[in-house]
């Protein structure tokens, strides 16, 4: 287990917050701790548990990784290059950058969910495929529709169609 780098991850917690424009109070609100035990964590007073990292993290909504990565609790894996490239993008705005990271843990998870499930078996893949390919519309009946869709003009007294 690594060190825990306490200063860097309180004025990591404290960017975060003034990027999200959170006041101390309501992060402490939000996390379920205190307001002066989160500004010890910010000054680097106070070395949190990850539990209480974890309530920060939702928090701010970001995620728990980084800060765990921040604290030392965790080493640094490849996809912290993800995530340090879109936090750093200044195309982004902190909004967009909370988006694009829950995205993409949620695409991690559900491909680890799917590794672990055992594979099906070759005749369930087989039915699987036949019964995903949907049925196409024909020509006749999307022309039909769009006649039937045609902007309707109004005159004086008749409603007529206007042909395509």
């Amino acid at each position: 287990m690594a060190t825990l780098k306490v200063g860097s991850l309180g004025d990591y917690i404290r960017e975060q917050r003034e990027s999200a424009q959170v006041s101390l109070r309501q992060l402490a609100k939000s996390a379920g701790v205190s307001n002066p035990y989160l500004s010890q964590i910010e000054r680097g007073v106070k070395k949190p548990s990850a539990e209480i990292l974890a309530q920060i993290a939702k928090g701010l909504r970001i995620s728990a990784e980084t800060l765990y990565v921040r604290a030392g609790i965790l080493d640094e894996r490849s996809t912290g290059d993800v995530v340090a490239a879109v936090l750093a993008d200044p195309g982004l705005g902190e909004r967009h950058k909370r988006i694009l990271l829950d995205v993409y843990e949620s695409f991690r998870a559900e491909h680890a969910a799917e590794a672990a499930r055992p594979a099906a078996t070759p005749a369930r893949r087989t039915a699987k495929k036949a019964t995903a390919k949907a049925p196409k519309k024909s020509p006749a009946k999307s022309a039909a529709a769009t006649k039937r869709s045609a902007p309707m003009t109004t005159t004086k007294s008749t409603t007529t169609r206007r042909s395509s």
